[in-house]
């Protein structure tokens, strides 16, 4: 028969273990279902990877850089995830108006309408950290 400290320590790690696991699980699933196709038969990610792939020549070394710098409050583990969702919609806006060149104004569009609305709040101080007015685009965070 297990008694004291042993007992406390199984306990603590198996709910431990219950609640990583349940985590993973939650990540693990969100993927899943960008994964899934949609009705027109692509999935979220395939749209992102075509978005980036159609508009990959129309990037210049100092936009490339303005994304890095946009992104950098992003944690590292989640970062190359984070460019990528914002470049694929960077490269959504550009092909629908038919842009010669990705912009700054293209990149900070694309850089709100890609981070979710909760973060928007991080978002203006980290434009506002950058000297970016973000006030011809205050309609994009509503």
């Amino acid at each position: 028969m297990l008694e004291g400290w042993v007992l406390w320590l199984m306990l603590f790690w198996i709910v431990m273990m219950i609640v990583f696991l349940s985590i993973g699980g939650f990540f693990m699933f969100r993927k899943f279902l960008k994964r899934l196709p949609k009705e027109d038969g692509w999935s979220e990610l395939d749209w992102q990877n075509y978005y980036i792939q159609q508009t990959r020549h129309l990037w210049n070394e100092a936009d490339k850089k303005l994304l890095n710098e946009l992104v950098m409050p992003v944690p590292e583990l989640f970062r190359d995830t984070a460019k990528a969702k914002i470049a694929g919609k960077i490269g959504e806006l550009a092909l629908k108006e038919d842009s010669n060149s990705i912009n700054e104004d293209l990149i900070i569009r694309g850089y709100i309408i890609a981070t979710p609305k909760k973060d928007h709040r991080f978002l203006i101080k980290h434009l506002k950290e950058k000297d970016i007015d973000y006030t011809p685009y205050q309609t994009l965070f509503k």
